[in-house]
């Protein structure tokens, strides 16, 4: 089953709210998801985010694929980072 990372849309019209989920990557945007790792809410000024950075770290290492938005937001809460260093440390 091929998994990805990806933003699940909540929130009223005109103010998004996001969840940071793992899916299959073949349910729709807003379907079933498999666990929620952290939330994003952009319409604050700075965007707020909530992340469980150990389960966001383990899913990644497990082979999950981030899409764009969601590569951004784990860059930024230095996940990646942390992920590349177990992956490729000597």
């Amino acid at each position: 089953m091929a998994v990805k990372m990806r933003l699940k849309r909540m929130g009223s019209k005109r103010n998004p709210f996001y969840r940071i989920v793992v899916a299959d990557a073949r349910s729709p945007r807003d379907g079933r998801i498999i666990e929620k790792i952290g939330t994003y809410n952009p319409v604050v000024d700075p965007a707020e985010v909530v992340l469980d950075q150990d389960l966001a770290l383990q899913w990644l290492q497990n082979g999950a694929q981030p899409t764009d938005t969601v590569r951004d937001i784990l860059s930024r809460e230095g996940v990646l980072e942390k992920h590349h260093d177990a992956k490729y440390k000597k």
